[in-house]
């Protein structure tokens, strides 16, 4: 009997090499969501020094019963991107804190590769990053 091979022995087994520049291309460039949860905002909002209000009337929009942080309309670049960097890097929300171990972007080699094409924290001279810190990562 063949045994069934584990989804997560998978192409990046050995880890995959990234470092992350903060270049701010994963960003914006194009229309999306970084969705916050209600303690991410209140976390947000006390670095900034803002109350909650002043907070989700300058910051924030609601889609599809969720919060999300405003992009500028015409670069779809996050609020919060200034001068190519993040403003909030050490409060950034968990899905830019796990760019890029989001499923879609390790669904498969191809996937990567053009993930690396956006961000350019992924190539052969970046840190190696191991499955497990990964895997762990992705399931944040």
């Amino acid at each position: 009997m063949e045994t069934e091979k584990n989804p997560l022995e998978i192409w990046y087994k050995d880890g995959l090499k990234f470092s992350c520049t903060q270049c701010g291309k994963c960003c914006g460039g194009s229309p999306g969501y970084a969705w916050v949860t209600e303690e991410e905002i209140q976390t947000i909002a006390e670095y900034l020094k803002i109350s909650l209000e002043e907070f989700a009337k300058k910051y924030l929009r609601k889609v599809h019963g969720r919060w999300s942080l405003l992009e500028y309309s015409k670069t779809y670049d996050c609020i919060f991107l200034k001068e190519k960097k993040c403003s909030i890097y050490p409060v950034r929300p968990q899905q830019c804190r796990t760019f890029p171990w989001w499923t879609e972007n390790l669904s498969s080699k191809e996937a990567w590769d053009e993930t690396a094409e956006r961000c350019e924290g992924i190539h052969e001279d970046a840190s190696l990053v191991p499955f497990e810190e990964i895997e762990k990562a992705k399931s944040e």
